[in-house]
């Protein structure tokens, strides 16, 4: 077994927005708890996994009572107005604590469908990458490119696309800088691998499982509801 020191850090200081209604959709309930709560329980007893970081919004006053004993298991740290200045905040706090050197495994809070096998593969492959790895899946459909007004321009050649998913893992000094740069030089960043390949990094594609959904419409709670109420993904 590998001896890499692991550490989670779940970004949670988001609103949602394409989400929408009154509950931040990470505190909304399935299965009888909280999305992050499931975000959460998967990595607790996995042997590689040193600490959990959970980034919140400032102010936040539902996260202790939400996932209840589970917050004495995490520390937690206020993020900013993205998700990248978040996750930035959070790798800070886990770099004074711990050594730059080890890994950092971000992972959204909205995705609480991930399972302890898939997440042993991963790390199993995403170690073995000096430049790091995230999940994903090969695009099956087929993809149209729109015009102005929404008529088809092209049809995309997918043979060679990944959906990108989390987590994402890389080396927790690595990614600090990578995000410093990109930010430096205006990079819109709309996940940790694009930071480092903002650096010329090229991340391992992990193939994972469509059943590691991110909840971003009301209609993906129902889906989420029946996937964790199989028993390798319950609690």
């Amino acid at each position: 077994m590998s001896t890499a020191q692991v550490h989670v850090l779940i970004p949670a200081a988001g609103y949602g927005t394409r989400y929408g209604g009154v509950i931040l959709k990470q505190y909304l309930p399935v299965c009888g708890k909280p999305v992050l709560a499931h975000s959460i329980r998967v990595f607790q007893f996995h042997p590689l996994i040193s600490s959990i970081t959970v980034v919140l919004a400032e102010g936040d006053q539902l996260f202790e009572s939400a996932v209840g004993v589970l917050a004495a298991t995490v520390k937690t740290v206020t993020g900013g107005d993205t998700r990248a200045q978040s996750v930035r905040n959070g790798l800070r706090f886990i770099a004074d604590n711990y050594s730059e050197t080890d890994w950092v495994l971000v992972h959204d809070a909205a995705r609480p469908c991930l399972s302890s096998s898939r997440l042993e593969k991963f790390l199993e492959q995403g170690l073995e990458s000096a430049d790091g790895a995230i999940l994903a899946m090969p695009v099956g459909d087929t993809l149209k490119r729109a015009g102005d007004s929404q008529e088809i321009v092209s049809t995309v050649d997918r043979s060679e696309l990944w959906a990108a998913q989390t987590p994402q893992l890389f080396r927790i000094g690595a990614l600090a800088k990578a995000i410093d740069a990109a930010h430096e030089a205006g990079c819109e960043l709309t996940d940790e691998a694009s930071a480092m390949e903002f650096t010329g990094v090229r991340p391992l594609l992990v193939k994972g499982s469509s059943a590691n959904i991110k909840i971003t419409h009301a209609s993906d709670l129902a889906i989420a509801e029946a996937l964790l109420a199989r028993k390798e993904l319950s609690f």
